[in-house]
């Protein structure tokens, strides 16, 4: 295999695990705090679409980039406020956030732009110049992207946050064991909205992806990756290093049904190939994944 053909593959792979990667270590950040988010599919569609809207509106992809967070923090407002202040159903919840996001953004498509299927064409992302690195084929191009560059910068820094920091000791006992910490004087209230909230940033970021990448809305253009970031975030077993991990191993393999078609293999079996390998390696981790004790628990009394 030819280098200038391991580096377009490289290029493609880790393209398509930006949005993976996104949405699963916010799930990560959510469910450590005790939340279950399997919103994450709503919350890369809807950030999409905010991204499109903001750009449209204002002609500027950065002003579509904080039009893509506000989406995702009130998606994620909402899913806290019923989930942790009304301690409804956290699998409820984000199974009607992930339906209402389909309709929402069909409904808006077609009052926007006058169609339910795709949007007029947006502003993408600007590309910077980095020194060193812009240079290198295929790849050179995704280190000039600022949204690669921050979504590199959040995942290390949503794991110094968890692991190094006061802030995500206390997220952390609130997933592991919210009665506790609530003993310390922990509010595990705000502690498990900021995990949320956390998420609906990280997952909207996924979906600015989306849409600044193709500088287009497309109905349904999360296309299953919520679902996928959630498998990999199980896999990564709530870690987000070990999450992102996983969103690559996921993003090679879509690489690789891409590649492949025009084969000698059927393009339907190609097609099934992510979704075969997600089933496969999540099957083999969940015995070895230990959730956080209490996640999809709701907390009864809060310390006073």
């Amino acid at each position: 295999m030819s280098p200038d053909l391991l580096l377009s593959m490289l290029a493609q792979t880790l393209r398509i695990s930006v949005p993976y990667g996104l949405a699963a270590v916010g799930g990560a950040l959510s469910e450590r705090g005790g939340v279950i988010n399997i919103a994450l599919e709503g919350l890369l569609l809807l950030g999409a679409l905010g991204y499109v809207l903001g750009a449209h509106f204002t002609g500027s992809p950065w002003a579509g980039l904080a039009a893509a967070v506000l989406m995702g923090l009130l998606v994620a407002l909402v899913h806290a406020f019923v989930t942790v202040t009304c301690k409804a159903d956290q699998i409820t919840s984000s199974l009607g956030i992930n339906l209402a996001a389909l309709g929402l953004s069909r409904f808006v498509l077609k009052e926007v732009f006058g169609s339910s299927s795709n949007s007029s064409r947006v502003a993408g992302l600007p590309q910077w110049d980095v020194p060193g690195l812009g240079a290198i084929p295929f790849v050179g191009p995704l280190f000039g992207n600022p949204l690669v560059l921050l979504a590199a910068a959040l995942v290390a820094l949503a794991h110094v946050v968890l692991f190094r920091t006061p802030f995500g000791l206390r997220l952390r006992s609130t997933g592991e064991h919210p009665e506790a910490a609530a003993t310390l004087g922990l509010s595990v209230t705000k502690l498990r909205y900021a995990g949320v909230l956390l998420s609906g940033v990280l997952a909207s970021l996924g979906g600015a992806w989306l849409a600044a990448d193709q500088r287009s809305f497309t109905d349904g253009m999360s296309g299953g990756r919520g679902y996928i970031a959630l498998a990999a975030m199980i896999v990564g077993k709530w870690n987000p290093l070990g999450a992102v991990l996983a969103c690559l191993l996921f993003g090679l393999c879509e690489t690789l049904q891409i590649r492949l078609q025009g084969g000698t293999i059927p393009n339907e079996f190609l097609q099934m190939l992510p979704y075969v390998v997600t089933m496969i390696v999540l099957a083999g981790a969940i015995g070895r994944a230990h959730p956080p004790a209490a996640v999809g628990v709701p907390y009864e009394a809060e310390a006073k």
